[in-house]
């Protein structure tokens, strides 16, 4: 008999033994298989992550492409029509009239081209419009609206090398406004990184417009601004570099907004433009000379004609003793 209960107490503790083992294994399994899952998860998401932020940055290079080559587009199709001023220059007789058009410009440059002295004028309010990166297909169209105003601006302008840009850039200067520099290159990362690099660029672009226009520009509008925050360098190095070059930089104060990807309404572009002009004595208005700005042309009669109706105020081209608004100091 007690055989027996000793036979039936090694039964059971070996049954209690399993059991433990089974709830051992389930509790790691409960444990473990959780823990295994989340990894593998997380593996997963951060390699969609990759994937996803790869096909953005194909998705950014190819838009950049595709603006490109309209302009390029815009470009050939413009030195192929005949535009107010008559054929673009090609063949013997498109050279010859472009020779005679940049000694007309030369000889006027003194006067007409650069910026001079402001008129003597008595205002509260002094607007100046400000144009960055052309010249581009809208450019005569911007020109041809500032004359029906007889209004003169101001172009912060990049150094394209077309036959239709030089042609743009000889007009800029033989209807009265300012010409200015906004960089050759106009690639960030070119221009900013080094002193030497942005001086190259810089003369490159001065010595270019002087070939063009017979003018060389005092006035230079940085990419970004010189607020911007792509450069590396403190962005001062590259202000006192243009100061010994005798040269003055612009920010703005008024911003259209018509600087992103986004293509802004006629109705926002003026609001932009007009709603805070009374706030400051001197406003420099940003906006641009693109073919992707299809709208900033449309809303420039209107932004105009609103800013003329405002009491006090008068629209200028920036000049050599005009007040410059900076971001940096």
């Amino acid at each position: 008999m007690s055989d027996d209960n000793n036979q039936a107490s090694a039964a059971r503790r070996q049954r209690v033994q399993r059991l433990k083992k089974c709830i051992i294994l389930m509790f790691l399994l409960a444990v473990t298989v959780p823990f295994v899952l989340c990894i593998i998860l997380l593996v997963r998401v951060n390699g969609m992550n990759r994937t996803l932020d790869s096909l953005t940055s194909q998705i950014e290079k190819l838009s950049d492409m595709v603006q490109k080559q309209q302009e390029q587009m815009d470009d050939l199709a413009a030195e192929t029509v005949v535009t107010g001023h008559g054929l673009s220059a090609s063949g013997e007789a498109g050279r010859e009239a472009e020779k005679q058009t940049a000694e007309t410009i030369s000889d006027k440059a003194g006067e007409q081209g650069k910026a001079e002295e402001e008129p003597e004028v008595i205002a509260g309010h002094k607007v100046y419009l400000t144009f960055d990166d052309g010249p581009s297909a809208y450019t005569d169209d911007i020109l041809d609206i500032l004359d029906s105003y007889n209004i003169k601006a101001t172009f912060f302008v990049v150094g394209k090398e077309t036959d239709s840009a030089k042609e743009a850039l000889q007009d800029i200067v033989a209807r009265g406004h300012t010409l200015g520099m906004h960089s050759y290159s106009h690639k960030y990362s070119e221009i900013y990184r080094s002193p030497e690099d942005f001086s190259e660029d810089f003369a490159k672009l001065q010595d270019y417009l002087y070939e063009v226009t017979g003018v060389k520009s005092g006035i230079y509008r940085f990419p970004g601004g010189s607020s911007n925050t792509v450069s590396k360098l403190d962005m001062c190095v590259f202000a006192d570099y243009l100061e010994e070059q005798g040269v003055r930089f612009f920010d703005w104060n008024i911003s259209s907004g018509d600087g992103g990807k986004e293509l802004l309404s006629v109705e926002t572009l003026v609001e932009n433009c007009t709603a805070d002009i009374e706030k400051y004595e001197t406003s420099v208005i940003l906006l641009h000379d693109s073919t992707a700005k299809r709208t900033t042309v449309e809303a420039l009669p209107i932004i105009i004609e609103n800013i003329l109706a405002m009491e006090d105020t008068v629209i200028l081209p920036i000049a050599d003793d005009t007040e410059p608004v900076q971001h940096i100091h």
